[in-house]
């Protein structure tokens, strides 16, 4: 039987053929949550080949020593059962270590952490103190944050939010051994609790709505001159354009008059030519005279006639 309590003279159990090394940790593992099992980890890791035996103390023991527990102790050895780090669980754990028991399970190591755990038996000042003296104790790190203790202050904190919640659940207050008038007042504590949580989602959204109008007022003011500016900019340009525009089209159409008079004049001017012309050849072929002729043939002719009937008036 190995003898746990001298040196071991550089004895390294890691490299001892294939047969792992038993490495030893206990506790109680109420609310077994992963600060535990990362704890466990470690411990199995230990050694590249590592059999890690876990010890749980009873109900009895730890009632005694650590206070209730939120778990019962078939719970807490099934609990740890079902971590995949654990090669087998001790149920009954000792408060304290002693040499009969590492024999016993042939432990070459324990692991924990290395913070002091106070042995409240009064069989010591560190639970772990006899391994630590042996040169046989493993360190492990804590999870910070996570620890049993501080999953209970989590509910003990929110209590009256937890009980509402089992009693909107179906629980009744004989299960949580809430009395009639708590209930009541829990209830209505909860109604003012949702009534005020409304009422500041409201004022929350309100004020980011303020929020988004100041800032949206701030940006105007800081690109107002700019804005203008630019709407200056592009005023003056499309006046510019359309003033280019109207120019442009009255001189299209002086130069579309201008033209229609000058072809019109140029008609006109040809008219009066062809005028000037006829008349011309008028009186010189003598065709005006012609015409005299005629009037002083046609003139005697009526004075002829004039003179007939004359002589006929005085005849009768």
């Amino acid at each position: 039987m190995t003898n746990f309590s001298g040196d071991t003279n550089g004895d390294d159990r890691s490299t001892a053929g294939d047969t792992p090394v038993r490495v030893y940790a206990d506790g109680i593992y109420d609310l077994f949550h992963f600060g535990h099992a990362r704890a466990l980890e470690q411990a199995k890791k230990s050694f590249p080949n590592t059999y890690l035996l876990v010890g749980c103390c009873n109900d009895d023991i730890t009632h005694k020593y650590k206070g209730k527990t939120v778990m019962t102790e078939q719970e807490r050895y099934e609990s740890l059962r079902h971590c995949k780090w654990v090669d087998e669980v001790i149920p009954d754990a000792p408060w304290v270590i002693d040499q009969d028991f590492l024999d016993k399970h042939k432990i070459a190591y324990v692991a924990h952490d290395a913070l002091p755990y106070a042995d409240a038996s009064g069989a010591g000042k560190d639970v772990y103190e006899f391994v630590k003296k042996a040169g046989r104790f493993k360190e492990t790190k804590r999870t910070e944050g996570m620890s049993t203790s501080d999953i209970i202050m989590r509910i003990v904190k929110d209590y009256n939010q937890y009980v509402m919640r089992n009693l909107d659940r179906g629980y009744s207050r004989e299960d949580l051994g809430v009395s009639f008038v708590k209930e009541k007042r829990l209830r209505v504590n909860m109604s003012l609790k949702r009534l005020h949580e409304k009422v500041k989602e409201h004022q929350e959204k309100v004020g980011e709505k303020i929020q988004t109008v100041k800032m949206l007022r701030n940006e105007w003011v800081d690109n107002a001159d700019r804005w203008v500016a630019g709407f200056l900019e592009m005023f003056e340009e499309g006046c510019h354009k359309m003033g280019t525009a109207i120019r442009d089209r009255i001189q299209v159409r002086l130069k579309r008059q201008a033209s229609k008079d000058l072809l019109e004049s140029g008609q006109k001017r040809q008219h009066e030519d062809t005028d000037e012309q006829f008349y011309e050849e008028y009186f010189e072929h003598g065709i005006v005279d012609s015409y005299k002729d005629d009037d002083d043939k046609e003139e005697e002719y009526y004075e002829e006639e004039i003179e007939k009937h004359t002589d006929v008036q005085k005849e009768l």
